[in-house]
């Protein structure tokens, strides 16, 4: 996963993935079937790993907006904070693939609507205890959020958190 999320699905050779999980190019392939499934099995990963993170951190004490804050602030530091900022690889692979896969396009889609159904629960939750205000549809308000969080992971890769973290409080300045 961190192979593919670095360099790319295209720029990753099977030396590389073999080097990278320590086994010989015919034990990788003897494994996972070809490049692609071990790609698509990365990307299934990526995503367990960013549902539980997203849970975790949206879950936490506070209000709505503390901890959608807490969350895309935590998103943006981790990636400016890397020695190579190599932002989102379903970011990444949306870009790289540019359309061209609908496998990989709905698998980008799926990780992309988990984070967002996990942003519309804790704006509902906050709708129920008050902090967030009620008419705002959580929904829509969690696809912007995705939409913010999409760009934010682009920039970050050639901005500062500063700049950054002005952008997270004009987003969550209607919650």
């Amino acid at each position: 996963m961190d192979t593919f999320w670095s360099t790319g699905y295209a720029n990753t050779s099977p030396a590389q993935l073999a080097t990278a999980a320590g086994v010989g190019k015919g034990s990788l392939y003897n494994a996972f079937n070809s490049k692609r499934e071990l790609f698509e099995r990365a990307l299934d990963r990526y995503d367990v790993l960013g549902v539980e993170f997203a849970e975790e951190m949206l879950s936490r004490p506070g209000s709505a907006r503390q901890c959608i804050e807490g969350f895309l602030r935590f998103l943006v530091d981790s990636d400016i904070d890397q020695p190579v900022r190599r932002g989102c690889l379903a970011v990444n692979t949306a870009v790289e693939f540019a359309g061209q896969d609908p496998e990989i396009n709905r698998t980008v889609r799926t990780i992309q609507e988990h984070t967002i159904s996990i942003l519309a629960a804790r704006i509902d939750q906050g709708r129920r205890d008050g902090d967030v205000n009620p008419d705002l549809e959580a929904r829509a308000f969690a696809e912007f959020l995705m939409n913010t969080i999409v760009g934010l992971r682009v920039m970050a890769k050639t901005h500062e958190g500063p700049m950054l973290h002005r952008i997270i409080d004009a987003a969550l300045a209607t919650l």
